[in-house]
């Protein structure tokens, strides 16, 4: 729990640093944070991994809060990291959290590819209240896109649709989310 408040309070950290230090030069930002709301669900393989989780093909439906800070390093390029936690709605998951480094390439007016690797921690409602969080290097890709780029006639938009698919260890889950992203 202790780690889970840590990880909340860094990300939480990042937004209004990362608002302060936005570029005012001219009309490519280099720094945006965003905050995001996602949904998906989790399917875990019947194979125990590093991870230690049991063998049981657990899997369940959650809602996730995102929060982030993007860098444009240079041209299309962007490096990120990003604070997430997800609660189980239904299924095996009671929830989850973790941090993930990011980097992207723009595409098109406004939108963004990208893949990322982090740590996540996982624990199941299955095992019961006072059960262990199963933990492991975490896995994605996915991409962003802007509203500017879905018929807009805006150069850019504050909004993007993200859909992503993320693995924990040695590939043992599947985790296909969607959501809406805020950038400020």
């Amino acid at each position: 729990m202790k780690t889970l408040l840590f990880t909340a309070a860094a990300a939480a950290s990042l937004i209004p640093a990362a608002a302060l230090a936005q570029d005012d030069a001219g009309s490519t930002r280099r720094v945006e944070p965003y905050v995001a709301v996602m949904g998906g669900v989790d399917n875990f393989d019947s194979e125990t991994g590093k991870e230690g989780i049991p063998p049981v093909g657990y899997k369940g439906r959650m809602v996730e809060g995102v929060a982030g800070v993007n860098y444009n390093v240079a041209g299309p390029v962007v490096v990120g990291v990003e604070g997430s936690a997800a609660k189980g709605v239904s299924g095996d998951i009671d929830w989850e959290y973790g941090v993930a480094g990011r980097a992207g390439v723009k595409a098109g007016k406004d939108s963004l590819i990208f893949g990322k690797v982090g740590y996540r921690w996982t624990n199941f409602d299955a095992l019961g209240p006072d059960s262990p969080d199963f933990h492991g290097t975490t896995y994605g890709a996915g991409v962003e896109l802007s509203a500017a780029d879905m018929g807009g006639s805006a150069q850019s938009s504050n909004i993007r649709l993200r859909v992503q698919a993320d693995t924990l260890g040695n590939f043992r889950s599947i985790r296909p989310m969607a959501g809406v992203v805020a950038k400020f």
